[in-house]
């Protein structure tokens, strides 16, 4: 339950681009036998007919823009640097300090409860909906019966769609007030029903999981479901960090004290913690920015499995606590583009080193089989997919199946 909204994101990513011509490929009275299918499965979870029938009042027919955008998002199919631009902007980051000011207290007591940082809660609810500003204006239950009718990966849609129905028969919100984005996801913090049926919470008091409006519960249901993830409180996602000189990259896991012993230095000029294990993470290849990532990148991971994603947010949260830019620059060289990634998932299949789907997406997965790879080659582990090591991996394995 805790990965759904991780499900849904790789669901989207995963998805070939469909043909979509302005209208409904289906019937209406398609699309009506679809809903008296579910209203037999909604009623079996508790859902009543009236409403039901206030869902679906206004919904007669799926809506023929949301096919068509089940493409790769952005922080999948552009590189980390481009996506950062937009998602740690100065105008963000003003808005984001404004935000912390206003809601101070707020931000302490949920900080106290959760035991994450006010600084990552804002960064998230950033993100998600630029503070609030920005959540979506679509129909929840007409975006998810689109979806589901056409079954678009499988069963997923269909059984958030009912999980909003539950939703609905709880009484949180109305259904002509339940909206959020064209793939389900809803209100400031962009949780998929099933998510907020697991983690949302009324921190206001007021009797409703009001993510929609009350900045209190969007904060709140943010913090709530990463405590759930497992967010541990004492260290941070990740740090920037400078490399010693002739640093061993085929070491790139272990204890933070074990990193500082190698002569691994925070670019902030503080210390790295003496607990806990993290992971080299290069996203831009050697002489690019440099971290250490702990556990808690994973759990932001779970959120949105995107690499550019979660060190958003990570870099985000730094900067509204007052850190500093990141030190070294992004490569500005040639750079694989979905297909050039696809393709080198199948070399590294080929070489034994990689067993993930060839998805033409950049994760932990392929950061690893690359790292492997360039390890047995004898090249540096940065785990950075390049054209070079594309070819490098095509010269010895061909273009595999």
């Amino acid at each position: 339950m805790a990965c759904r909204r991780a499900l849904l994101v790789a669901a989207l990513c995963l998805a070939p681009t469909l043909s979509w011509s302005g209208t409904p490929q289906t019937s209406n009275g398609a699309f009506e036998a679809f809903v008296a299918a579910l209203r037999i499965d909604a009623e079996a979870r508790g859902v009543s007919a009236a409403t039901f029938a206030a869902a679906f009042r206004a919904i007669t027919a799926p809506d023929p823009g949301i096919l068509g955008r089940t493409r790769q998002q952005g922080e999948f199919v552009r590189p980390v640097w481009d996506y950062l631009v937009g998602a740690v902007s100065p105008g963000r980051i003003i808005r984001g300090r404004a935000r912390a000011a206003a809601l101070a207290q707020t931000l302490k007591a949920i900080e106290n409860r959760y035991g994450v940082p006010a600084s990552v809660v804002l960064a998230f609810w950033g993100i998600e909906s630029d503070f609030g500003a920005s959540a979506g204006s679509t129909s929840t239950i007409r975006a998810l019966a689109t979806l589901a009718e056409a079954k678009h990966r499988g069963t997923l849609f269909r059984d958030e769609l009912l999980a909003a129905l539950s939703i609905l028969q709880r009484g949180d919100i109305a259904p002509d007030r339940m909206s959020g984005s064209w793939a389900g996801a809803m209100g400031q913090v962009q949780f998929l029903p099933s998510t907020y049926l697991a983690h949302a919470v009324d921190f206001d008091g007021d009797g409703h999981r009001d993510i929609w409006t009350s900045d209190a519960d969007s904060l709140a249901s943010i913090a709530a479901y990463l405590k759930d993830l497992g967010w541990d409180p004492a260290l941070s996602w990740g740090y920037e960090v400078r490399l010693p000189e002739g640093f061993d990259l085929t070491d790139y896991t272990g204890d933070l004290g074990k990193f500082a012993a190698r002569g691994v230095r925070r670019v902030d000029g503080n210390p790295l913690p003496e607990r806990g294990n993290a992971t080299l993470f290069l996203p831009g290849g050697l002489g690019a920015p440099a971290f250490l990532i702990t556990g808690n990148f994973e759990v932001i991971r779970g959120y949105n499995t995107s690499d550019s994603y979660a060190l958003a947010v990570g870099h985000l949260a730094d900067r509204l606590d007052g850190g500093p830019v990141l030190a070294n620059p992004w490569p500005t060289g040639p750079r694989l583009d979905g297909a050039g990634l696809r393709a080198l998932q199948t070399g590294l299949a080929a070489a034994g080193v990689y067993d993930g789907p060839k998805d033409g997406r950049a994760g932990p997965k392929l950061r690893e089989a690359v790292r492997r790879y360039q390890i047995g080659a004898g090249l540096p582990a940065d785990g950075y997919a390049t054209p070079t090591l594309l070819a490098h991996v095509q010269g010895r394995h061909g273009r595999g199946q």
